[in-house]
């Protein structure tokens, strides 16, 4: 059965993937990374250029997604797993109260894993959780083969398969190689074939919210070959190092596989980051690949469309890896939304500069949905600032003026506040603090904290910081001040129930 434009609700579709840095768009003006279906998106719909996740880990960045709120309100302000998630209020159960058929295929990251959080139905990859695989693990209470999808469907194509086959760990940010398998078999790959099966099996009656949630650029780095064949051979920029970053690594920390800083060997970084720039590729291919079926099943003109990543990769950033810091590379993520059908008046080409954040995703949808949004929810509609008649007129919606980012993370546990221009970080054990220009220092390679000139401006966003931080529960100021080396929480209190 085929729908019209003249439904009465459109189709929804979240594209998420993981761990993909704001700046990995040719649209972007990358100067390597080739994704000629996100830009696409992007040339025909709305870019936002200034999208944060505010608490830049998988855990919390997808808790922001399914309620709305704030990590200070949902209560992850770190990385914690086997925390329960029992939220009244989710993006997939109010589109499915709102008659939506939901379906999920990919990573969740809640718990217990097999959680719906309101989705009628999950096809799971998580990818490799060690918690979910480490015997060791007290209490062991869901074994990895009951709460994974893509591994028995491998196993039925390939007998034996495991995702430790390569050799990588998940979190091995500066070790690659070539995917092994035949590309078809690739998690890639199979999160599309999922969802086009979902096309062919969803409710005609109903409009559908699809989310397609990609593990990958997460590492593993293994790229299909071909992909990886993009960017061998090409001139690939080194990483920007900062004034502020560690200059020697007597620790050697960079020698090891899964690092989250150090100075890597130059051969062992540039490979790093070409798979990593070629599993970003190999993912536009394949939301290309989807967005042809969408097209064949008659549904693209009734669909809208939003992409985003949960948090970035540091990608070597100032001899750093991985993701929590504050830092563009961490934090920053790219945010693309479209809508081929034009009913939302979107201003195709648009780049918006207004600040927004994970939060925002769910009561956008629901507006898009004609959904009642719950009180529940802090985001904000992004549809007034991505409007033909409101986008790109500075102050013609009311919206927020800065963001208050955090992450738990032992002595590197930071707080950070940021307008997209300036932003300023407080790392909460040492009391060490940080200040850049990004609008000058997009690549934040001068901490400014002791320039004269900057004085004031670092006065008011620490000022900034000490509003946001009063009341919680670790202490972190007296309203006055800001109060160093209270015990940091990676959830909070009121969640732990």
């Amino acid at each position: 059965m085929h729908s019209s434009q003249s439904q009465e609700r459109p189709n929804i579709l979240l594209i998420t993937v993981d761990q993909m840095r704001f700046d990995c768009l040719s649209i972007a003006g990358h100067p390597i990374v080739e994704t000629p279906n996100l830009d696409e998106l992007a040339r025909n719909g709305v870019r936002f250029s200034r999208a944060y996740s505010a608490t830049p880990t998988c855990v919390p960045a997808r808790a922001a997604i399914f309620t709305g709120q704030s990590q200070r309100t949902h209560g992850r302000v770190g990385y914690q797993d086997r925390v329960p998630w029992n939220y009244e209020r989710t993006l997939p159960g109010e589109l499915a109260r709102a008659g939506y058929h939901t379906q999920c295929v990919g990573k969740m990251h809640v718990y217990p894993a097999r959680s719906l959080m309101g989705f009628h139905n999950v096809v799971l990859h998580d990818g490799y959780l060690h918690h979910n695989r480490n015997n060791h693990s007290i209490p062991m209470r869901e074994h990895y083969d009951q709460v994974d999808d893509y591994v028995p469907w491998l196993r039925e194509r390939v007998p034996g398969a495991d995702l430790i086959d390569l050799g990588l760990d998940c979190n091995a940010s500066t070790v690659a190689r070539p995917w092994h398998l035949p590309e078809m078999l690739h998690p890639t790959n199979w999160t599309v074939t999922q969802s086009i099966d979902f096309l062919r099996r969803r409710d005609p009656g109903k409009p559908f919210f699809l989310w397609m949630s990609f593990v990958r650029p997460h590492p593993p780095f293994d790229p299909p070959q071909a992909y990886l064949d993009l960017y061998e051979e090409a001139e690939i920029p080194e990483p920007p190092v900062g004034d502020w970053a560690e200059k020697e690594d007597v620790s050697q920390a960079g020698l090891s596989p899964v690092t989250g800083r150090g100075i890597v060997p130059k051969r062992r970084l540039r490979k790093a980051m070409a798979a990593y720039y070629a599993l970003i590729t190999h993912l536009d291919h394949q939301i290309g690949r989807f967005l042809q079926a969408l097209h064949e099943y008659g549904e693209l003109n009734n669909t809208v469309i939003v992409f985003t990543s949960d948090h970035g990769e540091l990608l070597g950033d100032h001899h750093l890896f991985r993701k929590s810091l504050p830092y563009e590379g961490s934090a920053h993520v790219p945010f693309i939304v479209n809508d081929p059908g034009n009913r939302l008046g979107l201003k195709r080409g648009l780049v918006a500069d207004q600040l927004v954040e994970l939060r925002d995703i769910m009561p956008s949808l629901l507006e898009a949905a004609g959904a009642p949004v719950p009180d529940t929810v802090e985001g904000q509609s992004i549809w007034g600032l991505a409007s033909a008649e409101q986008g790109g007129k500075e102050g013609a919606v009311a919206w927020r003026s800065h963001l208050h980012g955090e992450h738990a993370q032992g002595l590197q546990s930071s707080h950070w506040v940021t307008d997209g221009k300036e932003k300023f970080i407080w790392y909460s054990q040492t009391g060490e603090e940080q200040f850049f220009d990004l609008e000058h220092d997009s690549e934040e390679l001068h901490n400014a904290i002791r320039d004269e000139p900057y004085q004031e401006r670092i006065n008011h966003w620490r000022s900034v910081l000490v509003r946001e931080l009063e009341g919680r529960e670790e202490g972190y100021t007296d309203g006055r001040k800001l109060i160093a080396g209270r015990q940091p929480k990676a959830v909070l209190s009121h969640i732990r129930v």
